[in-house]
């Protein structure tokens, strides 16, 4: 399996160059994204984990890695992350667990398994 860092950072990359091709639409999106993942009546790190199992549900690689590590930024543990795989195999079925696959991966490069 390709690296997954890898992965996220090509998309940070070309993150960047769509937000200079289209600055009011990533504008709107990255109020969005703030406003929806501070802190409130749900931590971040649940918001986060949440956003897992929406990408696993989606099939979103891109989602995946990416609300993986943001959950781990905001103090997710190995166990709630599994326990968040688990959750989104429970609705989305094993095309939700295939895609977990990319989280173990990426835990390993993390040095976290």
């Amino acid at each position: 399996m390709e690296s997954q860092i890898q992965l996220w950072n090509e998309y940070l990359d070309s993150r960047e160059e769509n937000a200079a091709l289209m600055p009011g639409l990533w504008a709107v999106k990255n109020a969005l994204t703030e406003e929806i993942y501070k802190e409130g009546a749900l931590s971040s790190k649940v918001k986060r984990l949440m956003g897992l199992v929406g990408g696993l549900r989606a099939g979103c690689t891109t989602c995946v890695i990416g609300q993986t590590q943001l959950a781990i930024a905001a103090g997710a543990t190995n166990e709630e992350i599994f326990e968040a795989i688990g959750v989104g195999t429970a609705m989305s079925g094993t095309p939700g667990l295939a895609e977990a696959g990319r989280v173990i991966q990426l835990l390993k490069e993390l040095g976290r398994l």
